[in-house]
C-alpha cells in the first residue's frame, strides 16, 4: 500500500480535505516541474491547478496501492506537452538554471559572472527538444531515477537513457569552449 493510500481513499470517498492535503504535499514538486518545462510562472500555476483538478475529477481511477507521484508527474508532463505544442514562447527559468549551475553558487565570483553563466545554460537548455528537456528536468531537477522517468513518461527505459544521453551531448556541444563547460562537464554523467 502506498504512503498516500489513506488520503487517496478519502478523496475517492469525496473528502476534499484529502485533496487539500495532497495538494499541500505535492504542490511544490508539480509546480517546479511545470515551471521548468513551460518556463512561465503563470502557465505553471495554471498547470498546477489543472493537475489537481484532474486528480479530483479522476480520483476513482487512481490506484491507492501505487505511489501518487508518478501519476502526478505524468499528468503534469502531458499538460505541459499540450501547452508546449500550442505555444513556442518561453520565459526565463532562473530557478532551474541555478539548480544545474549549483556548484558555481559556492564560488565567490561576482554576481555578473554567475548571471552570464546562467544565461549560457539557459540558452543551451532552451535549445533542447521537448522530450529531452523533460528527461533532463525530471532527472536533474526532480532527482528521479531513469526507471522512474520511464514509468512516468510511459517510455521504454532505453528511450529515456537515449534522450538523456542526447540531451547531455547537446548541452556539452553547446557549452564547449565556455568557462561553464569546465564547471559542469562532469555534472551530466549520471
Amino acid at each position: 500500500m502506498s504512503i498516500d493510500a489513506p488520503l487517496i481513499l478519502q478523496l475517492q470517498a469525496g473528502d476534499l480535505d484529502a485533496l487539500g492535503a495532497l495538494y499541500d504535499k505535492y504542490r511544490p514538486t508539480v509546480y517546479r516541474t511545470a515551471l521548468a518545462i513551460v518556463r512561465d510562472p503563470d502557465v505553471a500555476e495554471d498547470i498546477l491547478q489543472e493537475v489537481f483538478l484532474r486528480l479530483h475529477t479522476y480520483a476513482a481511477r487512481v490506484k491507492s496501492e501505487l505511489p501518487l507521484a508518478p501519476w502526478l508527474y505524468r499528468v503534469t508532463i502531458n499538460l505541459c506537452y499540450t501547452w508546449f505544442t500550442r505555444n513556442k514562447w518561453f520565459a526565463p527559468l532562473d530557478e532551474f538554471i541555478e539548480n544545474l549551475v549549483g556548484p558555481m553558487k559556492q564560488r565567490p565570483e561576482p554576481a555578473a559572472e554567475q548571471r552570464a553563466a546562467q544565461e549560457v545554460m539557459h540558452t543551451a537548455i532552451n535549445a533542447l527538444p521537448f522530450n529531452q528537456r523533460v528527461v533532463v528536468i525530471l532527472h536533474y531537477l526532480n532527482e528521479l531515477s531513469l526507471q522512474e522517468i520511464a514509468e512516468i513518461t510511459a517510455s521504454p527505459l532505453g528511450t529515456v537513457k537515449s534522450r538523456l544521453f542526447y540531451a547531455r551531448e547537446s548541452l556539452r556541444q553547446q557549452l564547449e569552449g565556455t568557462p561553464l563547460a569546465q564547471e559542469i562537464g562532469y555534472g551530466f554523467t549520471h
